[in-house]
């Protein structure tokens, strides 16, 4: 039986929480389609949630989360703002590091894995 320790990570302006790894994977899913629509579908969640989310972000953290492009006959889209791929990655950095940390505490506890 393989033990292992998690912990969960998150962001709050004034005690409420602003980013996580809910939103985390949002903002990725939208670099990776291009597309709010087809991120809440990956994410088995509506368009509307989708897009309260990144709304509730942006009145918080104060700026642009996405730039969204209108269709036609290229086709539209959204991509994430420089801000917002600056506070993904800071925040992906962020929680590796911290699950290192706690990864190595735990081992230092429980050296072998026998609770």
């Amino acid at each position: 039986m393989a033990i292992k320790v998690k912990s969960k990570l998150w962001i709050e302006i004034d005690d409420r929480p602003v980013f996580g790894s809910g939103r985390k994977m949002l903002l990725l899913a939208i670099e990776k389609h291009g597309s709010i629509n087809r991120a809440a579908r990956e994410m088995a969640i509506t368009y509307r949630k989708a897009w309260g989310y990144i709304k509730a972000m942006v009145k918080r953290l104060g700026f642009p989360l996405v730039e969204s492009k209108t269709g036609g006959r290229y086709g539209g889209g959204t991509a994430l703002t420089p801000r917002a791929r600056f506070l993904l990655m800071q925040f992906m950095a962020l929680e590796a590091g911290i699950q290192e940390m706690v990864d190595a505490k735990f081992k230092n506890l429980f050296p072998d894995s026998e609770v």
